[in-house]
């Protein structure tokens, strides 16, 4: 990479404030669409689910103990089950499925 660092910070800022500040001075009246409102909705869980999603699988010694923790806080969860009871029960499925051996 060359030339001025500055240069680069400038534009990175300006394509930032654009991005933000865009749909504030585009969309002066609510949004109708139905279409548009669901996409809208589901952007926030997306954006979680994608920046999590290969984590969960990484973050272990195998990703066997990772994907057994995945299946088992989405059952825990569906269930009804609170965020403390998801956790403390994915880093004990993680930490039981990583005693076997040849696995962790």
């Amino acid at each position: 990479m060359s030339g001025n660092i500055y240069i680069y910070l400038f534009f990175m800022a300006l394509v930032t404030f654009a991005l933000r500040v865009g749909p504030l001075v585009f969309a002066k009246k609510e949004i109708t669409n139905p279409l548009i409102r669901s996409f809208l909705y589901y952007v926030p869980y997306v954006t979680l689910t994608v920046m999590t999603f290969p984590a969960i699988l990484r973050c272990t010694q195998s990703p066997i103990s990772g994907a057994a923790a995945l299946v088992a806080g989405s059952l825990i969860a569906w269930k009804g089950g609170s965020l403390f009871v998801v956790a403390v029960s994915v880093c004990a499925v993680v930490f039981l499925v990583e005693l076997i051996p040849g696995i962790g």
